[in-house]
């Protein structure tokens, strides 16, 4: 083999195992009693700058409420995303979400975000705010509007 040839390869297969590293994200979120219908609510994560980087679950499937999620409105101007779905989540209730993560992202200045929205009540764009770190495995955080807590584990 040609020393282009060798080095070629060396860069294939160092490029696709540094970048193939992916990880389970399980995050639980529960609701605050409040009066009121399902919540929605849009679970992303975002870059230190405030960009999108990838969207991991969107409850409530009306779309016409979705441009209430503020925050992850303006991140993602066209309202699509690469996450899961599924029907709003109402108070008092818990729901559990699996996705798949980049490696790159965990203790590298990355941030989940939620947004709620319940309709007919106040819109809580970033009702909660958590850096993506090992060291915040297990720990709830404490939302500032409909969100009781939220944990994420790996």
């Amino acid at each position: 083999m040609k020393p282009i040839q060798r080095l070629i390869v060396l860069l294939a297969v160092f490029g696709l195992s540094h970048s193939a590293f992916a990880t389970s994200l399980d995050m639980q979120v529960t609701m605050k009693s409040y009066n009121g219908d399902g919540a929605y609510m849009a679970i992303y994560l975002m870059d230190a700058n405030g960009r999108l980087v990838q969207t991991l679950a969107v409850e409530g499937r009306k779309k016409k409420y979705q441009k209430h999620l503020r925050d992850w409105k303006r991140a993602n101007r066209s309202l699509k995303f690469d996450g899961k779905t599924g029907a709003s989540l109402h108070k008092k209730r818990s729901r559990n979400f699996l996705v798949t993560i980049d490696d790159k992202y965990i203790d590298s200045n990355y941030f989940i975000h939620i947004d709620t929205s319940v309709e007919d009540k106040r819109d809580v764009p970033s009702d909660v705010i958590v850096p993506l770190t090992q060291q915040g495995i297990g720990q709830a955080i404490s939302g500032k509007g409909y969100v009781k807590s939220f944990v994420y584990r790996f």
